[in-house]
């Protein structure tokens, strides 16, 4: 397994079409592996291809991505890089063997994380209707998406809580009748953003229904329950809309606050 970040140059008019277009950008990123075809399925367990882009500044926009094989990003260099900059030492991206950090995942260690998720639940609207798939929308429901006992069980991890001293009520809520869970344990929101976009017309010239994905970017810190679990997580993603840049859990080693 291979971790790769690519700085995007947000002035270059081919950045700006990725950007705008998660289905484009996933293109992208698939065009990066000679060995693997833009229709290849990953079979069901196996690792696959993740990205996410982290907008660090207005202009400082990450493309991170996790993958089983070494990507060539010469392409996305030549439309969304710095071609002039790249020469032998310095392709104009970095790639690093992922193996390191997976093989050193410990139960009972703490990381910091950051997580570009799809939460999603199924409603009804109405009696009888068949249940549909619904993105959650308040910051409450896609906290408690993540907090979820079961997920948290299946992805390897708990996200801590934050010590009752931090806390603005001893109960960690911020409300009696509806309890907030950010108060509680170490999470932020950091982003949100509804994606709406046409996917590529299907043979014939029929224009498939737009695509909308409503992504949520959570911080925080977690503590490893189930290292071989957690490795899966890290490897296969977490949840749904992973083509188009959800689901990539990425840790960094937590550092000590000042005082």
């Amino acid at each position: 397994m291979f971790l790769t970040r690519f700085r995007v140059n947000t002035a270059r008019p081919g950045a700006r079409r990725l950007l705008s277009s998660p289905q484009a950008m996933h293109a992208a990123v698939m065009s990066s592996f000679p060995h693997i075809l833009p229709s290849d399925t990953p079979q069901p367990g196996a690792p696959r291809v993740l990205w996410r882009l982290d907008q660090q500044a207005r202009a400082e926009v990450l493309l991170y991505i996790v993958s089983p094989e070494r990507p060539d990003l010469t392409h996305l260099v030549e439309q969304a890089g710095w071609p002039a900059a790249a020469g032998p030492d310095n392709p104009g991206w970095q790639t690093r063997s992922y193996a390191p950090l997976l093989d050193r995942l410990t139960a009972g260690d703490r990381w910091a994380f950051r997580l570009t998720a799809n939460p999603v639940h199924t409603i009804r609207r109405k009696e009888g209707e068949p249940r549909k798939i619904t993105a959650h929308l308040t910051p409450i429901h896609q906290m408690g998406w993540l907090l979820d006992e079961k997920r948290q069980q299946r992805l390897g991890f708990r996200v801590c809580e934050k010590p009752a001293g931090r806390r603005l009520l001893p109960e960690g809520t911020t409300h009696q009748k509806r309890p907030h869970p950010g108060d509680r344990y170490e999470l932020a929101i950091r982003d949100t953003r509804s994606l709406a976009f046409d996917k590529t017309r299907s043979p014939g010239g029929r224009r498939d229904k737009p695509v909308t994905v409503v992504t949520v970017t959570f911080e925080g810190r977690l503590e490893i329950t189930d290292p071989d679990a957690l490795r899966r997580t890290l490897t296969q993603g977490v949840g749904r809309a992973r083509a188009y840049g959800c689901g990539l859990l990425t840790l960094a080693p937590l550092t000590p606050k000042t005082p």
